[in-house]
């Protein structure tokens, strides 16, 4: 007689298998588990790192910043200070101008004129004065073009009739000052 084993044998090998199954999806499940969790700490990791980094350099971008801010202000203080001293050593250089200029006017006036005023603005000195005669204010002229220190005399205005000096003229001219600066340093 054949021989049939009735015992449910493919159930118990189905639960097997099921068992084998669940056992190796949670396995999975947790080594699956443990392996996110490890990317996301190294992950976490990498971008606490990152931003450490990330705000290191913005404080020393700011500090930059602030250097190079200060930088600036000493590189206007510093182009204040060369121009004050650029002037200073202009008029330094240009002090003892003063002196040959009253030494000039005074060779170049002749016996008969007479200065009654004196101004200066930059480098143009207006002059106010009186002469026996119109020859006497164009040899003043004549003699203030061939100075060394003074150039381009212009007449602004004569008169001969001026009631505080009757039978002179009154005149008034500028003349332009040369720049014997230029002149010291060739």
């Amino acid at each position: 007689m054949p021989h049939i084993n009735l015992l449910p044998w493919r159930e118990e090998e189905r639960r097997e298998k099921q068992r084998q199954f669940i056992n190796i999806a949670a396995g999975a499940a947790i080594v699956m588990v443990g392996i996110i969790v490890l990317v996301h700490l190294r992950m976490s990791g990498v971008i606490e790192d990152q931003n450490n980094r990330n705000q290191f350099l913005e404080e020393v971008i700011t500090q930059v910043d602030k250097e190079i801010a200060e930088i600036k202000t000493l590189e206007k203080e510093k182009a204040a200070l060369l121009a004050r001293m650029k002037i200073i050593q202009e008029l330094q250089s240009s002090r003892p101008e003063i002196v040959h200029i009253f030494d000039e006017i005074a060779r170049t006036i002749p016996d008969k004129a007479f200065l009654l005023k004196m101004s200066r603005k930059g480098r143009e000195i207006s002059l106010e004065g009186v002469a026996d005669s119109n020859d006497y204010v164009s040899e003043f002229m004549r003699n203030l073009n061939n100075s060394p220190w003074l150039t381009n005399p212009r007449l602004t205005v004569i008169q001969s009739d001026k009631k505080e000096y009757p039978g002179a003229s009154w005149f008034q001219l500028t003349v332009k000052q040369k720049n014997q600066t230029k002149k010291a340093d060739k």
